[in-house]
This record gives structure tokens, sequence and C-alpha cells, in this order.
């Protein structure tokens, strides 16, 4: 039994295209997705045509690209179809698994897919080292800058309440409260009075934040 797939990534995008071709191959069954992109994992119309398909059965595309936008994803895909002894025929590429030709089409395309999962890697893992030796920090962007960091800690000094400076600063209590523990700890010699504010604070309840009153 020959079963076929559609896609369009957009709902005004129309699909007769390729169930004429579809229908024109001799597919008996047409599943469809409207408006979901090839990069999506959820695609409730393809998960259906291959549960549809016994040992033996072919699933059937009008062009490679509308089962999977990678290389990688296509012959993911491929290899669960293999994986159920399904047969996959793409019309416009005239690629047939069914094939010793197409076989050998699909295991090429493994290899160039493991390659293009080593580029990338590796290109990732140059990138970093390059942000490193040019002193690029890596990670999360901080949520308070120094600036901000020493005028909370300077607030602090002045009797300010945590959840007060947070308010200040646009940023959540325990935000600022992890923040201003790396900062002191930075500047333990320097910092010795907002440090015993901080803990002496961290002791109490939570208030209401206070916007109006200082």
């Amino acid at each position: 039994m020959m079963v076929g797939y559609a896609r369009v990534s957009t709902e005004e995008q129309n699909l007769e295209l390729q169930t004429q071709a579809l229908r024109a191959k001799g597919c008996s069954r047409i599943y469809e997705d409207h408006g979901i992109s090839g990069l999506s994992f959820s695609r409730p119309g393809l998960d259906a045509a291959i549960e549809s398909l016994k040992p033996g059965g072919v699933l059937v595309v009008w062009r490679l690209d509308r089962l999977g936008r990678s290389l990688s994803h296509l012959t993911q895909l491929l290899d669960e179809l293999g994986e159920r002894q399904v047969g996959f025929y793409s019309i416009t590429e005239s690629m047939d698994t069914t094939s010793a030709g197409g076989r050998l089409i699909f295991h090429v395309m493994g290899a160039l897919a493991e390659f293009e999962r080593s580029l990338i890697s590796e290109r990732t893992r140059a990138g970093l080292a390059a942000a490193r030796a040019v002193g690029k920090k890596l990670g999360r962007r901080p949520k308070l800058s120094q600036i901000q960091c020493e005028e909370a800690v300077a607030l602090l000094e002045q009797g300010w309440s945590i959840p007060k400076i947070a308010t200040q600063l646009e940023v959540h209590p325990r935000t600022l409260e992890r923040t201003l523990r790396v900062c002191l700890k930075r500047n333990s010699e320097t910092c010795n009075t907002a440090e015993i504010c901080l803990c002496v604070q961290s002791e109490l309840p939570e208030v209401p934040v206070d916007t109006d009153a200082r």
C-alpha cells in the first residue's frame, strides 16, 4: 500500500499540487499537515501517515523537503521507516528506498548528515574557544550591571531594604540578593557594612515592597 503525505508551512498555501502528484503516483490515502513548518517536531498528519503503514508499505511525498528541512531530521525519519519495514519514495527526486539504488542514496545521506553534525559541533567548539581567547564572557547575561551593583551596595549601606532597592533597579528581590552576595564576596574587605545589612535582612520575613517611601 502506498500512503501519501503533503505539507504546507502556512495556512494560505495550497496542497493541490502535492495531492495531485500523490494521487497520480497511486497513493490510496493522503495525510496532510497545514500551517506547520518542516522544522516542527509536532506533525499530526505525518505521525498518522506513518502509523497507518504496515510492513511492506511505502510512504510517498511530493518532494524531500515536505518530510524534513534538515538532512539530520530527514535521515532520522527514514531510519524510523526502515525499522518499521516501510519504504519511502520522493516523486521530485525519484528517491526510492525499496530499490538498491535508493538504499544506496539513503546511506550516503546518512553519512552526509553525520558529517553535517560533526561540522556544526566543531564550529561551535572553535567559536567558544576563540571567544574565550579574547576574554569574551560566555553564558547568561548578568541581570545587573557593575554600576547597578555598586549602587545597590551603597543603598544597602544607607539602610535601604532589599525589596525597595529591587524596585528602584527594576529587578526581582531574589535576583538582587543573589547578585549582592556575589558582589560582596568579591569585595569582602571593602563591603563589610553592606554584608552585615544583607545578612540581617535575610533573617527577616519578607514584607510588601513600598515604592513610595524611602
